[in-house]
């Protein structure tokens, strides 16, 4: 019987839950808990992390995992890794979103990491809108001279580490003409964001393009060699083939 785990927190993942509790597939979905208030699921949820490789070994034993999906946000690199080395025996697929390409009319200067990305803010003060969410916050104290908006998902966890800033909690579903209206209401001069790919953030990318505005795009990380699909249809197929087979 199959029992797969979906290893959630993205739009992509909560489509998946909701195809495979349809399809009357056995499944949990789990939650990395970077998110204070997960959206519900339509499936049993679990919130937290597993122990690194070793814990989300015992966990797929102990509970009969027999699929994984690794659903996780394309900068989750630490627990997309660990899924690798956890599935030596388990069926493993990623569902990732695309990433965004430049198009004509953008001014992107790409950089590898966020370590890069607070060297490329070093001049002048601007006015910066950081799109990294909070995890990263820290990392951009060195660059005081800038005004910061932060659009996050919870509230900051104590104080900001940035003198400048003005904070907006917001989950979206976000517009590109609200996003355009955001940018000109805070004078903003430079976007820095993570080339997370898909709908759901990328209202900012083309405001800029509209706004002729300038992004600091922060490539995706490395993350070990696996089998990967862009659907939540293609992942239904492959929990159907793997079934039809027995495995």
């Amino acid at each position: 019987m199959t029992h797969l785990l979906i290893l959630g927190g993205t739009t992509e993942a909560t489509a998946l839950a909701h195809a495979v509790h349809e399809a009357g597939v056995t499944a949990t979905f789990s939650y990395a808990g970077r998110v204070a208030q997960p959206k519900r699921q339509p499936l049993p949820t679990r919130v937290g992390g597993f122990g690194g490789v070793q814990g989300l070994k015992r966990y797929i034993a102990e509970h009969g995992i027999t699929h994984v999906v690794d659903a996780t946000h394309p900068f989750a690199a630490q627990l997309s890794t660990n899924a690798v080395g956890a599935c030596d025996t388990t069926p493993l697929l990623a569902l990732s979103r695309p990433q965004w390409t430049a198009q004509t009319g953008d001014t992107w200067t790409r950089v590898p990491s966020i370590a890069a990305a607070v060297a490329a803010l070093k001049g002048p003060p601007r006015n910066v809108m950081l799109a990294i969410g909070r995890m990263h916050l820290d990392a951009f104290a060195p660059m005081s001279q800038h005004s910061y908006l932060l659009r996050l998902v919870d509230a900051p966890d104590g104080d900001v580490p940035l003198p400048k800033t003005h904070i907006i909690v917001d989950q979206g579903p976000f517009t590109v003409d609200n996003d355009i209206a955001l940018m000109r209401d805070h004078n903003i001069d430079v976007i820095v964001s993570k080339n997370a790919g898909g709908s759901g953030a990328q209202a900012k990318i083309i405001a800029a393009r509209s706004l002729g505005l300038p992004i600091i795009m922060i490539d995706r990380p490395h993350i070990p060699n696996r089998a990967e699909v862009g659907s939540v249809a293609a992942v239904m197929d492959w929990l159907a083939h793997d079934t039809d087979r027995g495995v």
